[in-house]
């Protein structure tokens, strides 16, 4: 499942200045855009542009209007593409060194990784009328996100960051889409390591941001929750001086975040999600492929009839609540956006053929995730197959967490887990089950589900795939779908 960094959507143009003030860099022999072709060789295909259209940073889309960023890394240096973005006709590059014999303006900056955020930053800068909702967590921020969106672009032009864009370089990628008539930015924000989301949320400045959760995605990065709590933690200083801090009120982690928040953003106002928060919810019935709750609130109680399944969907909801309460959004407008709010691919997407049932929540997995993925799988009819791809970035816990896991599945009432990769011998021995099967490649795998809906025609058949992304569990989805 690839995330695409071009934006399909209209984009606000720079000026030669302004790009060149962002990035704080010097356009090589003196340069700029508009001097790149002669006249000659000017056509209304190709021709000078006083203004950049986009910045890209992938060479294959790079054309006419675009500024190429070359971005340089542990295996890969951008700066070899640069001949090629002039033959597409682009109409300047961004380096960090001067490319001899090539007819393209170039921007020499000092390091192309922090023009990328000064160009974010610049950008997010001149929208000082946004109102930016920045959250990150261990698992949940996918779904929260597109709640927010369904909430906020009811009310005005919002940006949602789009799939895994959340990262370092992704979320100035995302900055770069803000646009003068956007109202409201959501933005999801990842870390893969200590200092990161310090980076990202200083150029994001929002006005609420908070935590999900603590879990353990990236362990094996960080080495214990304990460090995880750490970095997640470190949205809080960039909050502005008259925003929100949203902080989970039912987390392990709870007591440890209000105290850094307490700490690095005191004065700020707060809002806590969850049983014992300001944001919670009541009379709560978890059906097969939504939810029903009452939501209470500082501004009253609603009825909400939610199109997401599990537990953890209302918490989802209860946190996309207070962010939104957080950006004086009604209580009315809210209940609107949750019950009209749509999952991204890979989500829990429920897809039936015939009698048997495809939960696709192959976006990604945890541990916490995957335990929350079989309890909504209980919910559904007939016989339930748990199909698992590897958990990754768990380090050196990963064989035990995934016997961990195992044995908790284990405890449920599932019919048959299906494990699939490196791991699945770790989860076999840990659920110690006849049903549960191990199996090296998806292939096998199939085999294995062919049979078992075979076997149980003409029960209905219920089966929900999940594993870390790399995993592609769609894949097996998409396989099997194709064979029934």
């Amino acid at each position: 499942m690839h995330t695409s960094t071009i934006s399909t959507s209209r984009l606000d143009p720079w000026t030669i200045q302004d790009l060149q003030r962002a990035t704080q860099g010097v356009w090589h022999q003196g340069i700029q855009p508009k001097e790149s072709q002669s006249k000659e060789s000017q056509s209304k295909e190709s021709h000078p542009m006083e203004n950049i259209q986009r910045i890209v940073t992938d060479s294959r889309e790079a054309t006419v209007g675009d500024a190429f960023l070359a971005l340089k890394g542990e295996r890969f240096d951008a700066h070899d593409f640069v001949e090629k973005v002039a033959m597409q006709n682009a109409s300047c590059v961004i380096v960090e060194r001067a490319i001899n014999g090539v007819n393209i303006p170039q921007l020499i900056v000092a390091d192309t990784r922090l023009a990328l955020g000064y160009l974010g930053a610049y950008r997010r800068q001149q929208c000082q009328d946004l109102q930016v909702v920045a959250l990150t967590g261990s698992s949940g921020k996918t779904t929260t996100k597109e709640m927010l969106g369904s909430i906020f672009s009811r009310l005005g032009e919002t940006l949602v960051t789009r799939g895994n864009l959340n990262n370092d370089l992704g979320a100035p990628i995302m900055l770069l889409e803000l646009r003068a008539d956007h109202r409201y930015a959501v933005m999801e924000l990842g870390a893969s390591h200590i200092g990161e989301i310090d980076y990202t949320s200083r150029l994001v400045q929002p006005d609420a941001a908070g935590i999900l959760n603590i879990g353990t995605a990236h362990l094996g990065e960080f080495g214990g929750r304990d460090a995880i709590c750490k970095a997640k933690s470190e949205i809080y200083p960039h909050i502005k001086s008259a925003g929100t801090a949203i902080i989970p009120a039912q987390d392990d982690y709870s007591a440890q975040i209000l105290n850094i928040v307490n700490d690095v953003a005191n004065g700020r106002a707060q809002i806590r999600f969850g049983q014992g928060g300001d944001v919670y919810a009541t009379e709560i019935e978890i059906l097969a492929q939504s939810s029903r709750f009452t939501l209470n609130t500082p501004k009253g109680s609603v009825q909400i009839d939610l199109p997401f399944a599990g537990a953890h969907n209302v918490q989802n909801a209860e946190a996309a609540t207070s962010f939104a309460l957080a950006m004086g959004v009604s209580l009315e407008d809210i209940a609107i956006g949750l019950q009209q709010a749509t999952g991204a691919k890979g989500r829990l997407n429920f897809i039936e053929k015939d009698q048997t049932l495809f939960i696709d929540d192959t976006y990604n997995a945890n541990p916490n995730s995957m335990r929350a993925a079989a309890q909504v799988l209980l919910q559904q009819q007939g016989i339930k197959v748990m199909v698992m791809g590897d958990i990754g970035e768990l380090g050196d816990d990963a064989e035990i967490e995934h016997q961990k896991l195992g044995q908790d599945l284990a405890q449920l009432k599932l019919d048959y887990v299906i494990a699939v990769g490196e791991y699945a011998p770790a989860v076999a021995r840990g659920a110690d089950m006849s049903h549960c099967y191990a199996f090296a490649t998806q292939d096998e795998a199939q085999v294995r589900l062919e049979q078992i809906i075979q076997q149980h025609q003409p029960q209905p058949v219920s089966l929900l795939f999940k594993g870390s992304r790399y995993t592609h569990m769609e894949h097996l989805l998409d396989a099997l779908m194709e064979k029934l």
